[in-house]
C-alpha cells in the first residue's frame, strides 16, 4: 500500500509560537469586550503588573493568558508593531 502524502512537512516553532500568542490574545480580548471592559487597558495593566485579576475569568480568559509568559507576549507585540518576523 502506497502512501499518497510523501512530502515532508516542515515545523516552524517560531510561527507556531506567534500563532498561539495571537490566538490566546484574541480570545482574551474578545472575553474582555464581552464583559464590558476596555481590553487594551486591562491587558496593559496585566502586562505591567503581572496581576492576573486584570483579566476576567469569563470564558477561561485568565487561565488562557497565564499559559503565556508576559515577556513572550510583549516580545510578540513589539515584533508585530515593528513588522519584524524574528529577531535573532
Amino acid at each position: 500500500m502506497s502512501n499518497t502524502n510523501e512530502h515532508t512537512i516542515q515545523f516552524d516553532a517560531i510561527k507556531t509560537k506567534q500563532e498561539l500568542t495571537k490566538g490566546i490574545l484574541s480570545e482574551v480580548y474578545t472575553s474582555l469586550v464581552e464583559k464590558g471592559y476596555n481590553p487594551i487597558d486591562q491587558l496593559v495593566g496585566y502586562l505591567i503588573s503581572g496581576d492576573p485579576t486584570y483579566i476576567t475569568n469569563y470564558n477561561g480568559a485568565r487561565s488562557l493568558v497565564r499559559k503565556l509568559e508576559r515577556y513572550e507576549i510583549l516580545e510578540e507585540v513589539i515584533k508585530s508593531y515593528l513588522n519584524i518576523e524574528d529577531i535573532k
